[in-house]
């Protein structure tokens, strides 16, 4: 019954008490997570640029939003990830992986302790919320701004940390131009303005205190904000 241009469109589903699986239609395109780290250091890489990730971004801001509508309101995606989010043939991001939490108890333990996109309360409830997927929602605007992946650690002080610790740690100590991707930086279109906006659109998704965090339309809203201009 979901229907949206940024939410990948089910085709069909499998359920048995082994295999649970959903398929969707083939994004030619790959992943935000191939787009973002795939032959990194090659020279036949071919960098998203700042126009692209703010493209993406608001389609896929959009496609949760849409998604969170669902089930009168109640509907959680529960594993909002990089590899989860498509691009089309516009180069919007699109939803995918929608459904399968709403069939599982519970996220497996080994995944919450060692992805980087869960809130911190998954870790001891392993239940996604609507709250807990905007946490992860953000983890991916970070992760656009960065060019780093969330499952890496970053090492400060010889602590291990996640990207959105790691972030925080930074801006803290006011060396906010070090957390942005190097690809993006070389741009000479002068974004880092935009660039600074969308990392506060981040890190407010990713407070620690769910009720911090905003909705999930307010997001929307604050990514097309960045420019007057619709970012499509």
């Amino acid at each position: 019954m979901m229907r949206h241009e940024n939410v990948a469109e089910l085709k069909a589903y499998y359920y048995s008490k082994d295999d649970k699986l959903a398929i969707y239609s083939y994004y030619t395109q790959g992943s935000l997570f191939q787009m973002l780290h795939g032959n990194r250091g090659m020279y036949d890489r071919v960098p998203l640029d700042w126009d692209a990730r703010l493209r993406i971004a608001t389609g896929a801001a959009r496609g949760l939003a849409k998604i969170h509508e669902g089930n009168n309101g109640r509907l959680i995606h529960g594993n909002i990830k990089s590899s989860n989010i498509f691009l089309d043939s516009q180069g919007h991001g699109c939803i995918g992986d929608i459904g399968l939490t709403t069939i599982m108890r519970s996220l497996p333990q080994r995944t919450c302790l060692t992805s980087g996109y869960h809130a911190p309360e998954i870790t001891d409830t392993r239940r996604s919320t609507q709250s807990s997927d905007v946490y992860s929602f953000g983890v991916v605007l970070l992760e656009l701004l960065t060019g780093k992946s969330p499952a890496s650690r970053e090492t400060k002080h010889g602590e291990k940390m996640d990207l959105a610790t790691w972030i925080r740690n930074v801006v803290v100590e006011e060396w906010t131009g070090e957390v942005f991707d190097m690809e993006i930086l070389s741009e000479s279109g002068g974004f880092e303005e935009e660039m600074v906006e969308m990392m506060q659109i981040g890190l407010a998704c990713v407070a620690v205190k769910q009720q911090e965090r905003p909705h999930i339309a307010h997001v929307v809203k604050m990514i097309q904000d960045i420019r007057s201009t619709d970012a499509e």
